[in-house]
C-alpha cells in the first residue's frame, strides 16, 4: 500500500486483508456482556456504521465463545460481513472453539499458559525448556484448528500480564514482552501456520513503542518472518488525554513504517475510537518514515530555568491572541485577585508569554517572563525582566543582548543561520508546522550534534487554529508530532500557540513532567464488573487535584494488576459491586462493595501521606 511500510506478511482475516501491501486497518472492541446477544449486535453495528474494520468480542469462558456464533449469524443476517475477533485469556479451551466460529482469535501469552502471581522464580536451562515444552503442547491444538478453519491469529503480548516465567528470565520490560510473543511465534512457524498479527502494548507509550521497534528488530535476528504489527496503547483512559496518549503511542510507530492494524483504547463508548484511530492510520501516507531511535536525553548547558536538568517549560504565543487584563491569563492557569493584587497559579501554568511586539499592559505572574521581539525590547526601560527574541539574522547583526537569556527563533532548516550557537546565554526555539514534523526536527536535532551545540531547545508546533476547543484532528496530530521528538530525549520546553493545557498533556504522557492525576482506566469490555465510564469519571471528580498521582481502574482482574503496574493505586473489578483495592502491584483489601470503594481508596492515600484535600475544601 505504501512504499514507506514496513514489510510484512499479508494475513487474511475473513474476506479482509492485511499487511503492508493493503491500507492500515481499523478495529474497537465491544463493551456489551456477550451473553447478551442483541446488546453484542446492536453495539457492533454502532461500530461498524462508524468505521470499525474488525469487531473484537471477549469470550473470557466457553459458554461465551460458543455464544460467538449466534452474533456472527444475527450480523450475518444484517448484511453485516466484518469480521469478527475473540479476545481470549486464561481459557485455551474457550479459544479452540472460537477458533472454528469466527475469523481471527486473540491470545494474550502471558497468560494462556502461564500465570502471574509475581512470583520470583528460578529456572535452568533445562526446567525452562520443559516449560516451553509445555506450552507447545497446551498452544499447538489452537494453532491447527486456526489453520484448517483459515482462521487468523493475533499474539497479543501486554507489558502488564507477563508471566512470571518471562519477567524472572528477561525483565519486566519490552525484551520480555518481544521474547513472550517470539515463544508462541517459534510454535506458529513449526506449524506451518503465518496467518499471525502480533501486538506489544502497554499503557505506557514510551515502553510501547520500544517493545515495537525491538520486536521488528529481533524478528530480524532470529530468522522469524515480519509478521503485521496491530498497534494499541492500553488503558489510555478518555477525553483529550486518551487521545494524547494514545497518539503518542501509536503515531509514533506509524510515523516510523510501523503498524497494520490499530486499536485506540479509551474509557468511552468503543465507536468514538474510531475516528481518532483513522486519524492515525492516515498519517502513514503524509510522509516518509522517521528513522527509528532510542531514547537519549540531549546534553544542554542551562540558561536560567531551561535546560540541563530542570523540568521542560510551557510557553504561549499571545502574539495573535487579545489580552488586555489580568483575568485574560487565567486560561493559562494565572489567576489574579483584585482584592489582594495578588497572583496564584495552578499546577499547569504557562511559565513564558511569547508577546511579539506587543508587550503585556500589565505587570505579568511572579515567576513568568515575557519573550519580546527585540526591535521592541531595545525600546523597553524594563529589560531585565523581559527577554529579547532574534531571528537568527537578527542574532548575527545586532550585538545589543540579555545578560541571562537570548532566544532565537528559527525553522529546523534555519539552525545553521545562527551565527554563534555556543553562546551561554542561547535558547534556541525551532518552530515548524506539521509538515513531517519530528523527521524534520530529529534531522536538525542531528546537525546541532555535529555543530557541537548545546543550546537548549523549545520545541514549536504551529496549528491549523489558534482557539479553542481543538479539533480532534490537531489534538491528535499535534500529540503525535511533539511526542515522537520528546520520546527520542530532545527538547526542554514546548510551544502550541496558546495551547498550553494540550502541551502540558503531552509533557505528562511522555512522562516528561507530571503536573495533574494520571488515570490508567481500560476502555471496558463484556469482562467489566462495573459501569467504567461512570466510575472513572466519578474517581476523576474526587481526585483530580492529586498532582503526580497515578491511579489504575480496571474493569477486571485480565486488565489489573498487571497493565496497571505504572499506577500508583489500582480500583479494579473483582466481582458483581465488588472491588479490590491495590497500593501498586499489592492487594491491600479485597471484596470492597463498590458503595465504599472510593471512600476506601481515599482513605488508603491518607494512610500513604499521598492526599491533600481539593482547593476549594482548604482551610
Amino acid at each position: 500500500m505504501s512504499e514507506f511500510r514496513r514489510q510484512t506478511v499479508q494475513v487474511s482475516v475473513g474476506e479482509l486483508m492485511l499487511g503492508s501491501d493493503y491500507p492500515i486497518r481499523i478495529q474497537s472492541m465491544t463493551t456489551t456482556n456477550t451473553m447478551d446477544t442483541q446488546a453484542t449486535i446492536d453495539q457492533s453495528v454502532r461500530m461498524i456504521e462508524a468505521g470499525c474494520e474488525l469487531v473484537r468480542i471477549t469470550a473470557p469462558s466457553q459458554r461465551e465463545a460458543k455464544n460467538l456464533e449466534n452474533i456472527k449469524k444475527g450480523l450475518r443476517d444484517l448484511g453485516y460481513s466484518t469480521p469478527l475477533v475473540a479476545d481470549i485469556h486464561y481459557t485455551p479451551n474457550a479459544a479452540e472453539i472460537a477458533a472454528r466460529i469466527v475469523e481471527k482469535v486473540r491470545i494474550n501469552p502471558g497468560n494462556y499458559v502461564d500465570k502471574k502471581s509475581f512470583a520470583v522464580l528460578e529456572y535452568d536451562d533445562a526446567s525452562y525448556q520443559a516449560e516451553l515444552d509445555r506450552i507447545r503442547t497446551r498452544f499447538t491444538p489452537l494453532v491447527r484448528i486456526c489453520k484448517e478453519y483459515g482462521t487468523a491469529m493475533r499474539i497479543g503480548t501486554n507489558h502488564g500480564s507477563l508471566s512470571d516465567r518471562i519477567v524472572n528470565r528477561y525483565g519486566d520490560n519490552p525484551l520480555g514482552m518481544v521474547e513472550s510473543a517470539l515463544e508462541f511465534l517459534r510454535v506458529c512457524e513449526d506449524e506451518g501456520y503465518r496467518n499471525v498479527v502480533v501486538s506489544m502494548k502497554s499503557s505506557n507509550p514510551i515502553v510501547m513503542i520500544e517493545a515495537y521497534r525491538t520486536f521488528a528488530i529481533r524478528c530480524a535476528e532470529v530468522g522469524l518472518p515480519p509478521y503485521p504489527l496491530h498497534l494499541g496503547v492500553t488503558e489510555a483512559g478518555d477525553g483529550a488525554d486518551g487521545r494524547v496518549k494514545s497518539a503518542i503511542g501509536i503515531g509514533t510507530l506509524v510515523d516510523e513504517g510501523l503498524g497494520d492494524t490499530i486499536r485506540v483504547s479509551l474509557t468511552e463508548e468503543p465507536e468514538a475510537e474510531v475516528p481518532v484511530a483513522r486519524l492515525l492510520a492516515e498519517r502513514v501516507a503524509q510522509q516518509a518514515p522517521t528513522q527509528q531511535v532510542s531514547y537519549k536525553k540531549r546534553t544542554t548547558t542551562p540558561v536560567a530555568n531551561i535546560g540541563g536538568d530542570q523540568l521542560p517549560r510551557v510557553v504561549v504565543c499571545l502574539d495573535r491572541t487579545h489580552v488586555s487584563a489580568p483575568a485574560d491569563l487565567a486560561a493559562f492557569d494565572h489567576h489574579y485577585h483584585v482584592a489582594t493584587d495578588k497572583w496564584h497559579s495552578g499546577d499547569q501554568p504557562a511559565e513564558y508569554f511569547y508577546v511579539g511586539q506587543s508587550p503585556l499592559q500589565f505587570s505579568s505572574p511572579a515567576g513568568t517572563r515575557q519573550w519580546v521581539d527585540v526591535s521592541v525590547w531595545q525600546t523597553l526601560a524594563d529589560k531585565l525582566y523581559n527577554v529579547p527574541v532574534f531571528t537568527p539574522e537578527e542574532f548575527r547583526a545586532i550585538p545589543d543582548r540579555h545578560a541571562a537569556m537570548n532566544v532565537v527563533r528559527c525553522t529546523p532548516e534555519t539552525v545553521d543561520a545562527i551565527s554563534n550557537l555556543h553562546d551561554h546565554t542561547l535558547v534556541l526555539w525551532i518552530v515548524s508546522d506539521a509538515t513531517a514534523y519530528s523527521s524534520r526536527m530529529r534531522a536538525c536535532f542531528q546537525r546541532l550534534d555535529e555543530l557541537g551545540c548545546t543550546a537548549p531547545v523549545i520545541l514549536g508546533r504551529t496549528m491549523t487554529q489558534s482557539t479553542t476547543p481543538l479539533s480532534e484532528a490537531d489534538i491528535v496530530h499535534t500529540a503525535t508530532d511533539l511526542g515522537a521528538v520528546l520520546i527520542d530525549g530532545s527538547g526542554n520546553g514546548v510551544a502550541i500557540d496558546v495551547h498550553s493545557q494540550l502541551a502540558y498533556s503531552v509533557l505528562q504522557a511522555t512522562r516528561m513532567r507530571m503536573t495533574k492525576t494520571e488515570y490508567i482506566s481500560c476502555p471496558s469490555c463484556g469482562r467489566t464488573l462495573f459501569d467504567l465510564q461512570e466510575t472513572t469519571a466519578l474517581i476523576r471528580s474526587k481526585t483530580e487535584h492529586l498532582k503526580g498521582v497515578k491511579i489504575g481502574i480496571m474493569g477486571c482482574i485480565v486488565n489489573g494488576p498487571g497493565e496497571m503496574a505504572d499506577a500508583d493505586y489500582g480500583y479494579v473489578g473483582s466481582g458483581p459491586e465488588k472491588i479490590t483495592l491495590y497500593r501498586g502491584q499489592e492487594i491491600i483489601k479485597r471484596a470492597v462493595p463498590t458503595s465504599q470503594a472510593l471512600d476506601e481508596l481515599i482513605a488508603l492515600m491518607k494512610e500513604d501521606g499521598r492526599w491533600v484535600e481539593p482547593p476549594t475544601e482548604r482551610s
